[in-house]
């Protein structure tokens, strides 16, 4: 247990946070009838939780700095755990909504503080095989929430996808003082309330606008305050974060082309593979006629394809430099979009098996990658940094893709959805080949490099 104890405290983690994600897609109409929700109060049950998820990562790994990795890890666990209990007794969609906030907020630490936990839990060919099987995991749990939710949904009701989470986080609080690694927090490091204040209003102004654009027009005078406060919010976050001693982003990160390269790739990662779940689910079971335990299975193969690559140690992940499987894996993602929008006017679940199959192959090819990239490319004393900012780019490249399919879903249906999800996932792969080509391989050492792409340690 004390080899293999942090994996799997972390991975359990990964599992529930990210399955929470997409794991109300398929129970969403049933709660929506016994909770008399609209379509937008479901869009906000989605929403609120990657939003407080995405938005708060920032933070919460700089709370990570300064008061101990493992400590903050175990809050997160017990506030993930609390606030599932509170989604699954939710009497009103307000209180879900809220409640879903405050598990983004457990989520948040959880996901923000694992790769480092891992980094220092596990040495060299261990290392890793941790982050292989923790970036499977990921892979698959982002996928898989609509199969589990389904399952769930049909047996024990729509509460119970909550629910399940309360003796899965009580374990795993008694199990994380035990088997993960003391850090001490630096007492003499400042939190950064301004630049975490600054980020989550620029972030919410940003989604809420996506979410309301159609209801309140998009050139309406409440649009332009929305998309103009959040790019004001922004300008005065990149300013703040210049003249702070400790930054929650560090501005020369944000400078080098690499580190925008993984970023740029995680966020169109989520939006193209992901995003439109939601509204798959919707369709198959309004259109189709599925039930949510079919609907389910219908969409497993995203899950399984992508625990399945992630997994697997071929050539491609030992020779080729990280921009290959990277820009390879948004192809695949693209291509799946591309075939669900071919589907032809009979049942449409044939071309949703075949289309998740693709994208799923796709996620798993550049999930494991994203955080070992990203703390590959930045000198060590930014590496927490740099695993927050990537999960944040995931996360709210999730919020930001439901918040953009929302929009586009009322007037022009899936087809265009797919489209859409394509062209994001194209253009991040050949964006992503063109930024990372001087990002070395890593499959001899676990070391990262400096900002002249140089291994620290190692002689010029």
């Amino acid at each position: 247990m004390r080899r293999w104890g942090p994996l799997i405290t972390v991975c359990a983690g990964a599992t529930m946070l990210l399955l929470d994600v997409t794991i109300v897609n398929v129970a969403l109409p049933e709660a929506a009838a016994e909770l008399g929700a609209t379509f937008t109060d479901l869009q906000w049950v989605m929403d609120a939780y990657v939003l407080a998820l995405a938005a708060l990562l920032l933070g919460t790994g700089a709370v990570a700095d300064r008061f101990g990795r493992r400590r903050v890890y175990c809050s997160a666990l017990a506030t993930f755990g609390l606030a599932s209990l509170c989604c699954g007794l939710a009497p009103s969609p307000e209180l879900l909504t809220a409640a879903r906030t405050v598990q983004g907020l457990g989520a948040a630490g959880m996901f923000a503080i694992a790769p480092t936990l891992l980094h220092a839990s596990y040495q060299g060919r261990m290392r890793g095989i941790a982050f292989g099987v923790w970036g499977g995991v990921s892979a698959a749990a982002a996928a898989a929430g609509p199969v589990v939710g389904g399952v769930v949904t049909h047996l024990l009701g729509w509460r119970w996808i909550f629910l399940v989470n309360v003796p899965i986080c009580l374990v795993a609080v008694l199990l994380a003082p035990r088997v993960l690694p003391r850090t001490a927090g630096d007492s003499g490091r400042r939190l950064d309330v301004a630049g975490t204040v600054l980020f989550t209003l620029s972030s919410g102004a940003l989604v809420y606008g996506l979410i309301r654009g159609n209801e309140l027009g998009w050139a309406s005078p409440a649009s332009v305050a929305l998309f103009g406060g959040s790019a004001l919010a922004m300008a005065a976050f990149l300013l703040t974060e210049r003249r702070r001693s400790f930054p929650v982003v560090d501005p020369r990160l944000l400078r080098d082309g690499r580190f925008a390269g993984i970023s740029l790739a995680a966020i169109t990662m989520t939006v193209a593979a992901y995003s439109y779940l939601l509204y798959v689910s919707l369709w198959l079971q309004s259109r189709d006629g599925l039930s949510p335990l079919l609907t389910g299975l219908v969409m497993a193969p995203l899950g399984f394809a992508a625990m399945v690559t992630a997994l697997a140690k071929g050539r491609l992940w030992s020779t080729a430099p990280p921009r290959t499987p990277i820009a390879g894996g948004l192809v695949f993602v693209g291509a799946g979009g591309l075939v669900m929008a071919s589907a032809g006017p009979g049942p449409f679940w044939p071309w949703v098996l075949a289309g998740t199959t693709l994208a799923g192959v796709g996620a798993g090819l550049v999930s494991p990658l994203l955080a070992a990239t990203a703390l590959s490319i930045v000198p060590r004393e930014r590496t927490g940094m740099a695993s927050a900012v990537n999960a944040a780019c995931r996360q709210f490249g999730t919020a930001l893709g439901i918040a953009l399919f929302g929009a586009l879903f009322p007037h022009y249906g899936l087809r265009v959805l797919f489209l859409v999800s394509t062209g994001v996932a194209l253009a991040g792969a050949a964006l992503t080949w063109v930024l990372l080509h001087e990002v070395p391989r890593q499959d001899r050492k676990n070391t990262p490099v400096d900002h002249d792409g140089r291994r620290q340690g190692s002689r010029s």
